[in-house]
């Protein structure tokens, strides 16, 4: 078997386990009851209700790590940060730097792909009020673990959004991966190199409503942070 087949066949079997998984009583019951009831816009469709898979290029460069699935967006769809209006934010950002083929991700099926790009999330369901406890993290972080395993050979920039998911990726180093990373600190822009044969980790602030409509995140500063990992990437060609 080429190594090239059993890499598919490993992220196959990751994203297999994410689906089957019901680890966490609060989120297996909140996901599906936000399923169960629906929003009124979308009354007429069938929500997904389950773990998401992470999304994209399965030997990107780039991986973007998000929160979790929004309740009506990726709960809804299936697909990470497809379907609301964090998901509009982003792709729009990522198709004008060159990362996505179109603007928009509406649902599974749209034709959307990515383009040396991974995106998946600290946690694989929607937490209550968008806030996963501690011990939900943990349970959900061997997925990010073995995603970043599996792009290793590939992986030059890590791109986090928000707070949560930049300690999380910095856990995954310390405690699963053996990278004594040093205490670094969240901003939106920051840039902290890794280490020489490691990755680039560039924080930012999310893509949620509350931080583009009040201001806080404007689509200016969100094109610089892909800009930024453009740059990051053709350094590391030279």
């Amino acid at each position: 078997m080429s190594q090239g087949r059993s890499t598919d066949r490993a992220w196959d079997a990751l994203e297999a386990r994410i689906l089957q998984c019901r680890r966490c009583p609060r989120l297996v019951a909140w996901r599906e009851e936000v399923a169960r009831v629906k929003r009124r816009a979308y009354r007429e469709q069938t929500y997904w209700g389950r773990p998401v898979p992470g999304f994209g290029d399965r030997r990107a460069r780039v991986l973007v790590v998000g929160l979790a699935p929004g309740a009506h967006g990726a709960n809804r769809t299936g697909r990470m940060f497809t379907g609301d209006s964090s998901g509009d934010f982003l792709y729009r950002a990522l198709y004008e730097a060159g990362f996505a083929n179109q603007p928009e991700a509406r649902h599974r099926n749209d034709g959307l792909t990515l383009q040396d790009m991974y995106i998946t999330a600290v946690c694989r369901c929607v937490p209550p009020k968008n806030r996963p406890t501690a011990e939900e993290i943990r349970n959900c972080l061997p997925f990010l673990v073995e995603e970043m395993r599996l792009l290793k050979p590939y992986l030059r920039v890590i791109v986090a959004l928000g707070r949560i998911a930049f300690e999380g990726v910095l856990r995954v180093y310390r405690d699963h991966l053996g990278h004594d990373v040093p205490r670094l600190h969240f901003a939106h822009g920051a840039v902290y190199p890794l280490g020489e044969g490691w990755p680039v980790l560039v924080a930012s602030y999310h893509p949620s409503r509350q931080n583009t409509q009040t201001g806080r995140l404007t689509r200016e500063m969100f094109a610089d942070i892909w800009t930024q990992v453009r740059r990051l990437l053709e350094a590391g060609e030279t």
